[in-house]
């Protein structure tokens, strides 16, 4: 195993060397006791990148200790990982983007692996799918909360990740650059993962350790405010993406609602020729007019959203892809 990394490492210097730029993103608030060591593990794995640290209004002395260990430290305002990935994305200028946490929990020995499947196999984001080494290091709260969310997450967009909140991904630029970033916090991730899917972008998964923090540094993940964030986020982008399937679903449950209560009238009515609930019937033939309203709508945002997604897949693919960096390293 140590022969096969140390020659993907090799890849990658010389890939870096002959020209694409790698630089490292990590998105940090409050990592001082985490920080050195995250930067120290980069700067060993890809040593010819440059390694930016990007804090989130931190109270402690994660900037001071970032700039030590020779990073180059940035600062973003607004308070949310969304925000600072949206600000990473925007400012850094690269060929290659490796982001992670700056918390000491990603395996930073694999990222010239990474890297070599985005360029080998001309990907658009290579995504870390965390392998727990202790028990401590992914509460059982989230495993379920991450199998969960990735379940909803292909039965809505026919297809997913293993790993959906992974925070270590692989980016080409023509990813970076064509990400709208609209998500404020941690739904961050599932933004990326639906923002590929949606364009159907090549992406691939390497499976890499995923250790406990470092004593002193502490999560800022809370379990069921951010896990109610994200699933808003997944409905809300289902709502803009699907369409049909959103408010044609509405529409139908409305119009089996309608359906159930006409059949009793309609029932009395072949016996007898009378409509005796008329409220009832009032009642019916609005949901049933709603329905096909909703459907109707349903039909006409997603001839909106698919002249939408082409403009976003032409912007896309006007940019430099990873296939470029491949013939100019050549």
């Amino acid at each position: 195993m140590a022969d096969v990394d140390a020659s993907f490492e090799k890849q990658i210097v010389n890939v870096a060397g002959s020209g694409p730029r790698i630089a490292v993103l990590l998105p940090c608030y409050n990592e001082e006791a985490a920080i050195r060591q995250t930067v120290a593990a980069f700067r060993a794995a890809l040593p010819l990148a440059e390694i930016y640290v990007y804090d989130n209004n931190s109270s402690d002395r994660t900037r001071e200790v970032a700039a030590e260990a020779g990073a180059i430290v940035r600062t973003e305002r607004m308070q949310g990982k969304g925000h600072v990935v949206r600000r990473m994305f925007a400012d850094v200028e690269a060929d290659i983007y490796v982001m992670a946490d700056g918390d000491a929990t990603y395996d930073a020995s694999a990222a010239p692996q990474l890297v070599a499947k985005l360029i080998d196999e001309q990907l658009d984001m290579v995504v870390g799918a965390r392998k727990n080494e202790v028990e401590e290091a992914y509460r059982r709260g989230h495993v379920l909360g991450n199998k969960v969310f990735t379940g909803i997450l292909s039965f809505l967009f026919g297809r997913t990740f293993s790993d959906i909140f992974s925070g270590y991904r692989i980016f080409s630029r023509r990813f970076a650059k064509s990400f709208p970033a609209l998500a404020r916090g941690f739904e961050t991730e599932t933004e990326i993962s639906v923002h590929a899917l949606e364009l159907a972008m090549p992406v691939g998964e390497v499976v890499t350790a995923y250790a406990a923090r470092p004593e002193g540094s502490v999560s800022k993940l809370s379990t069921y405010r951010d896990g109610w964030r994200i699933m808003k986020t997944i409905l809300h982008l289902f709502r803009i993406e699907r369409p049909v399937l959103f408010y044609g679903g509405f529409g139908l449950f409305l119009a089996i609602l309608a359906a159930i209560l006409m059949v009793p009238i309609i029932v009395t009515y072949f016996q007898t020729g009378l409509v005796p609930r008329f409220p009832t019937a009032i009642l019916a033939t609005g949901l049933m007019i709603v329905a096909f309203m909703s459907f109707m709508c349903g039909l006409i945002l997603d001839t909106v959203v698919r002249g939408r997604r082409e403009v976003r897949r032409l912007h896309y693919l006007a940019l430099p892809g990873v296939a470029d960096l491949g013939r100019s390293a050549k």
